[in-house]
């Protein structure tokens, strides 16, 4: 997840149009550079250094646990986040008609059951848990084994916060990694801690 030093993934403003928010895709110009005109995948193939070691990790799950919210503005990625892998998408209403006949991509409403299917699908490798709602439920329901987060050097004050409003009592994490960046953003990684 990247996140802005005050705390936002997210800038004001956000809807299914404006996913990020106002401003917010300053969050993932560290995986996207110099991506203007939207050339994404010319973007990433100009990463390199920790940057590319990081964005490589995050491809190399073997599932994906998002929820709508995530989902939706991102068009689904096209029904392949990455490789071919299972998309598991948290939802109490069905597949949108545009997305209802991918094959890699399942709706379900139990995100016990999500992450579970994630895991067995995903083998020995790991499953990326897409979206701040899903995250939030995921370490509330202690179903949340790392946090991996992009500190990115820029200040929102408003938006949308990662950690806000948990409920949960303190939950201690065992920081695993700190990687430094290109571009100044920085790259910290925990366990939660059970």
């Amino acid at each position: 997840m990247s996140m802005s030093l005050d705390g936002f993934i997210a800038g004001p403003n956000e809807t299914r149009d404006n996913g990020l928010g106002d401003g917010g895709g300053r969050l993932h110009e560290w995986i996207f550079p110099g991506a203007e005109g939207g050339d994404f995948e010319a973007a990433v193939a100009r990463l390199r250094g920790v940057n590319r070691q990081i964005y490589d990790e995050g491809l190399s799950t073997g599932a994906v646990v998002a929820g709508r919210g995530t989902f939706e503005p991102a068009n689904g990625w096209g029904g392949d986040h990455h490789d071919g892998v299972p998309v598991y998408i948290l939802s109490r209403s069905p597949a949108p008609a545009w997305a209802a006949e991918w094959p890699n991509v399942h709706f379900v409403s139990d995100l016990e059951l999500a992450m579970r299917e994630a895991k067995r699908a995903a083998g020995d490798r790991n499953v990326l848990v897409h979206g701040a709602g899903i995250a939030h439920r995921a370490i509330t329901a202690g179903l949340l084994d790392e946090l991996e987060i992009h500190v990115v050097p820029v200040l929102f004050g408003e938006g949308r916060r990662l950690f806000e409003h948990l409920g949960l009592p303190q939950r201690e994490l065992e920081r695993v990694r700190v990687l430094e960046g290109e571009d100044g953003v920085t790259h910290l990684r925990y366990r939660v801690r059970r």
